[in-house]
């Protein structure tokens, strides 16, 4: 064991972290170690891109680090994206660690018989979606009984009620003992409500006092009319050309048109949305994380299932509902301390519903505009940009 940063770990742990160019831990990831280690049920509040996937996996590959062939951990997440993103997570740890410890993904709309004949291996840990958890272990594929800790990672939107009962029945599944952890970067007093309902003495863990977007990300505005809101994305995409960016639109036609518009001027851009095969999802999915294409559009979905560590920047057509919406958004950008740029394209009216968010999240919108064919910062003027 060696010190690394506030907690001892395993000389083999530290190797691979440092793999993966990891040479401090977080704050998150230093608060809930020990309580982890000391089977305690916890749910934590963390900001976006504050490592919380690593704050629970490493305490689980210590505290489980005796092998067995069996399910001792599983890990639940709202999306298709996100189970595949922890699985590449914990498949990566495994490697650059030189511990024997596999997952396998489970989530809906694909061939089942592939995932049990996957989960024949019995690996220590199963990450997918709850329904498909829930339908393994009836089918008596997952031995639920022998899971010893559930993870529920974004746990706002596993516990709101689209979700909830989904994962309460998958919870229902396994032994009163088994340990709880619940991590998100949002924690609404419902949430924390649902999950005292799941654990009485559950303990509450917040690395932040608000709910605050990282402060090297930086929040612009462009104000438009309803049916100029694609061209203007258009203009924007144009102005930051070198730019990574992530995409936010809710509605397939507008997905669409807005998709069609930018392949016609010949930008590298794919879509992810209901519309599309999951083989079209993937596509778009590793050519945007391998940079064949530079602008991923996307729905909500995309918020919370995926993680990509080089978006220099995220455009949004139309505002959220919610604030914590914004902060999942917003939190594609500037990670792992990098600069980011969040751009919303909003009219007139919803502009009150954009200063509300900036004043619960932590952060001041400026506003662009156009002038002589170039997007200029309102006030401050900090870069000229031509446009296309």
């Amino acid at each position: 064991m060696e010190k690394f940063g506030k907690i001892e770990l395993d000389d083999d742990m530290i190797k691979a972290l440092k793999a993966q160019n990891i040479k401090k831990l977080t704050k998150v990831q230093e608060a809930v170690y020990d309580d982890i280690l000391n089977h305690k049920d916890l749910i934590v509040q963390s900001e976006t891109g504050s490592g919380k996937t690593l704050a629970y996996l490493m305490p689980l590959y210590e505290k489980y680090k005796e092998i067995e062939r069996t399910n001792k951990i599983i890990i639940v997440v709202p999306t298709q994206e996100l189970a595949l993103q922890v699985h590449r997570q914990i498949e990566l740890l495994s490697a650059n660690s030189g511990r024997e410890i596999h997952s396998v993904a489970l989530f809906g709309n694909v061939n089942m018989e592939r995932q049990v004949k996957a989960l024949r291996d019995k690996p220590m840990i199963v990450v997918g979606t709850a329904l498909r958890i829930t339908e393994l272990i009836k089918k008596r594929k997952i031995a639920a009984h022998n899971v010893k800790t559930i993870v529920l990672d974004e746990a706002d939107k596993l516990l709101d009620k689209k979700s909830v009962d989904s994962v309460k029945a998958l919870i229902k599944c396994t032994m009163k003992d088994r340990q709880l952890l619940l991590f998100s970067a949002s924690m609404p007093s419902s949430v924390v409500k649902a999950a005292e309902g799941l654990s009485p003495d559950i303990k509450k863990v917040r690395i932040s006092d608000k709910e605050k977007i990282p402060k090297n990300i930086e929040h612009l505005y462009v104000v438009v009319k309803r049916n100029e809101r694609i061209e203007m994305l258009r203009k924007i995409i144009s102005a930051y050309k070198k730019k990574k960016a992530i995409i936010f639109i809710n509605g397939k036609h507008d997905i669409e048109l807005a998709s069609a518009k930018l392949k016609y001027h010949h930008y590298p851009v794919e879509a992810v949305y209901g519309g599309v095969t999951k083989q079209e999802r993937q596509r778009a999915i590793e050519g945007f994380r391998h940079n064949k294409i530079k602008y991923l559009i996307a729905t909500d979905i995309a918020a919370r299932g995926l993680h990509f560590n080089d978006v220099d920047m995220v455009v949004q057509i139309k505002l959220p509902e919610e604030a914590n919406d914004y902060l999942h958004r917003a939190g594609r950008t500037g990670r792992n301390g990098s600069k980011g740029t969040c751009i919303s394209i909003v009219t007139e009216n919803e502009i009150p519903h954009l200063m509300k968010f900036a004043a619960k999240l932590g952060f001041k919108p400026v506003e662009i505009f156009l002038r002589n064919g170039k997007i200029m910062m309102k006030k401050k003027v900090k870069e000229n940009i031509t446009v296309d």
